[in-house]
């Protein structure tokens, strides 16, 4: 069986337009099943039959108090957790989600072009990127750079755009080899606009990174098939 991924795309704050897009491209990359809810409910459900859990342009509270507690439990039981883009403008107010993924999202400039600098070009998100990379996005700035093990996959050029806060060492897109005393976690900034997800590139990136957090529970967690979410 493919790893399996629960995509989840709940709102209470900016809604990108991009949404439908984004969980499109995914379905398309071929190499998982794919369960796709906006659903809190879903999150307090078991979690274990899936290779990984996606937030995909998340924004704002969009777990109940149920659903933090099924998510850290499934994390530091080694299941694999990845966001994009607005999964750093999620549960501000959950210390816990703040350690998981690494750095929370504090401004951005306006949608523009600017290179991206590929900062570790052997993992599987990176591969197959140029070192310099022309793209547009909204180049988020976030309150540190990610600790905690985390190591650094992109990063942008604030020479190649105008209005970045953060200087020289600025990350896009990391990863961890385990997450809060648990799985694989991965994050990309990039992923603002509809068009990214038609760019080749940008879905070699997400694919690799969607891949590296999901294989690797791949035995664990995804065994007989189960019933898809309601």
């Amino acid at each position: 069986m493919p790893p399996r991924l629960l995509l989840y795309t709940r709102t209470t704050d900016y809604r990108h337009d991009s949404l439908p897009d984004a969980v499109a491209a995914v379905r398309a990359l071929g190499g998982f099943a794919c369960e796709h809810t906006e659903d809190p409910a879903d999150l307090e459900r078991p979690l274990e039959s899936f290779a990984a859990v996606v937030f995909l342009s998340t924004s704002g509270d969009v777990l109940t108090g149920a659903g933090r507690e099924r998510l850290e439990r499934y994390v530091r039981s080694g299941g694999g957790f990845a966001g994009v883009h607005a999964a750093a403008c999620t549960e501000y107010g959950w210390p816990y989600y703040g350690e998981l993924l690494g750095a929370r999202f504090t401004r951005h400039p306006a949608h523009q072009p600017g290179r991206v600098l590929v900062a570790g070009p052997a993992h599987p998100a990176t591969r197959r990127l140029p070192s310099v990379w022309e793209f547009t996005d909204e180049w988020y700035d976030f309150d540190r750079v990610p600790g905690g093990g985390a190591r650094v996959l992109l990063r942008a050029d604030e020479t190649s755009y105008d209005g970045g806060g953060m200087g020289a060492d600025h990350p896009l897109a990391w990863y961890r080899e385990r997450g809060p005393e648990g799985g694989r976690v991965f994050y990309t900034a990039l992923g603002h606009a509809a068009d990214a997800y038609r760019d080749p590139l940008f879905l070699a990136h997400l694919n690799g990174g969607l891949t590296w957090v999901a294989t690797a529970v791949q035995g664990r967690f995804c065994g007989e098939p189960v019933a898809p979410l309601e």
